[in-house]
């Protein structure tokens, strides 16, 4: 791994639930030996990508990547645009909705509203979902390039319940699922006893760009529920895509 690449692991080992974190967490999280990983924090402190809070000597990310996402939403408003409509969904469905992103070889998550209910399914900011094994991944898989594709089902693919999907064959006919009938269905997949539903908002080449999903405990959500968001995220997703892309007919031919 050259030095770039280590020092933005460094940056993704920082959490919503783990915002300040020690050099020797750091270097242990990281692999790196101490030196190693002391030299990269000064190089990303000098360009404001990482603060040290004086008192606690702690690190946390800086105000130089809140610089970069201004920039980046400047030109391109995927929150300011995708944000009303998932506060929508929420409201509707009153269970969790969130909103994410492909970046490099995984979605991140960038935005997520809760229901007010204490039996929710909880989501960070930030959060990163595997391919397979999730309603957006699938439903991202169903729509994105064929090399993001085959690098997925290349694998190794990790499991983390006894319903996740790992077989590529699985894989694929899950995404047909999804592309057929617009939405993706996740049922334990990632966590016991969630079940989800996601749909892909498109590019203006009609490619996936990210997803809107709604997750819920399984242990209130009926055949009729799954349906029911299934095609208010499908909704949700296809207003985005427009609102982002205009009236352009290879997304529509695309989410048909």
């Amino acid at each position: 791994m050259g030095t770039v690449g280590k020092a933005i692991s460094l940056l993704e080992l920082f959490t919503v639930d783990q915002s300040e974190l020690g050099l020797s967490d750091l270097a242990r999280r990281s692999g790196f030996d101490k030196a190693t990983t002391r030299r990269l924090l000064v190089a990303l402190t000098a360009r404001g990508f990482i603060e040290q809070d004086a008192t606690t000597r702690h690190y946390r990310l800086g105000a130089g990547l809140s610089r970069l996402a201004r920039i980046r939403e400047a030109r391109f408003p995927f929150l300011q645009t995708a944000v009303p409509l998932v506060r929508d969904l929420a409201t509707t469905t009153a269970e969790t909705v969130h909103l994410s992103e492909f970046g490099i070889d995984r979605l991140v998550t960038i935005h997520v509203e809760h229901p007010a209910r204490a039996n929710r399914v909880n989501v960070d900011i930030g959060q990163l979902l595997p391919m397979h094994s999730t309603a957006s991944g699938i439903a991202y898989l169903a729509f994105a390039r064929d090399e993001t594709v085959k690098a997925c089902l290349a694998g190794p693919l990790d499991v983390f319940t006894a319903h996740t999907l790992t077989e590529p064959d699985a894989i694929s006919r899950s995404m047909s699922e999804a592309r057929e009938r617009g939405y993706s269905i996740s049922d334990q997949g990632l966590e016991e006893g969630v079940i989800s539903v996601a749909a892909a908002i498109l590019a203006a080449d009609g490619f996936a760009l990210g997803t809107i999903a709604v997750a819920a405990p399984k242990s209130r959500t009926t055949a009729a529920d799954i349906a029911q968001r299934g095609l208010a995220v499908v909704a949700a997703a296809r207003e985005i895509s427009m609102r982002l892309n205009g009236d352009n007919l290879q997304t529509l031919r695309r989410q048909a």
